[in-house]
Parts: structure tokens; C-alpha cells; sequence
């Protein structure tokens, strides 16, 4: 059945980051707690997004975004960048520290993905390409991304 297979990987890849979170947990001293990952994995997904879109997405205050964003911050796991075009915003981004420490989902995906290349046709590929890029572009429309992965994230 669809449904049991999508919710099968879908779990598969929250597993696999929450093992990982777990691990990291455990295994610094001025680490990240699980909230704070959760909220910089929401800023990476948003793509470089202003402290109140980061309040607005998470359904948090601005004053509460802006303590959480302080944190990360100060534990060197994100950075705010003055806007260009109003000096007032400042965009938030993820440094490599964070990708470095806990830039762990993508590194599974990467695994899948290569385990996928080489399991099916290159046709099958090109399918699944496209049926998911259906999925994310018209059919989630209630969580929509700025960040779009290219060859860095994933590469072949």
C-alpha cells in the first residue's frame, strides 16, 4: 500500500536523524539540545530566512525566534546577516560547524540516493525524479521552501 511504503521511509529518515541528534546530545558539552537542531534544520530548509519568517513559520514570537536565534548564534551554529536592502532585517543562515556536527539528514539521503542509482534503471530514476519533484511542487503547497538543494548538498 502507498501509504504504509511513503511512511515507511519517511520514518526511516526521521530515525535516522533522531539517532544521530541523540548522539551528538550526549556527546558534547555545548552542544545542541533537540529543540535547537529542529530549529536550525528549519532555518536551513527556509533558506536564508529573516528572524520574524523563522517566527512566523515555527508559530513562535518574534522576542521567543529572536532568543532561540541568540542562542544558535552565540553557540556558533547560525549567523545573521545584515539584509542589503533594509538594514533593519537581518537574514538567518547555518554555518559549517552546524553542517559539520549535525548536518546528518543529508547524509543519509546521500546514501539512499546513491543505493537508489544503483538499484534501478537510469529510466526509473528519472521517474521517481519526477514524481517527486510533482509532489513537492504542487502537491505540498501548505510548506513551501525557499532553499532549493542543488550538487552540494547531493551530489552524484
Amino acid at each position: 500500500m502507498l501509504e504504509q511504503s511513503f511512511a515507511e521511509i519517511y520514518t526511516k529518515f526521521k530515525m535516522s536523524l533522531y539517532s544521530k541528534v541523540f548522539r551528538q546530545l550526549s556527546g558534547k558539552e555545548e552542544g545542541l539540545s533537540a529543540v535547537e537542531v529542529f530549529c536550525v534544520e528549519v532555518i536551513y530548509a527556509l533558506g536564508r530566512p529573516t528572524i520574524n519568517e523563522f517566527a512566523s513559520f515555527a508559530r513562535i514570537s518574534p522576542p521567543n525566534a529572536a532568543y532561540k536565534i541568540n542562542n544558535l548564534v552565540r553557540k556558533g551554529y547560525v549567523i545573521k546577516q545584515q539584509s542589503d536592502d533594509d538594514k533593519r532585517e537581518y537574514h538567518l543562515d547555518v554555518t559549517e560547524k552546524y553542517m559539520n556536527d549535525y548536518g546528518i539528514t543529508y547524509d543519509y539521503m546521500n546514501v539512499v540516493m546513491k543505493r537508489i542509482r544503483q538499484r534501478f534503471s537510469q529510466e526509473e530514476v528519472a521517474q521517481l525524479e519526477h514524481v517527486l519533484k510533482v509532489i513537492s511542487e504542487e502537491l505540498m503547497l501548505e510548506v513551501p521552501l525557499n532553499r532549493k538543494f542543488d550538487e552540494t548538498v547531493f551530489p552524484k
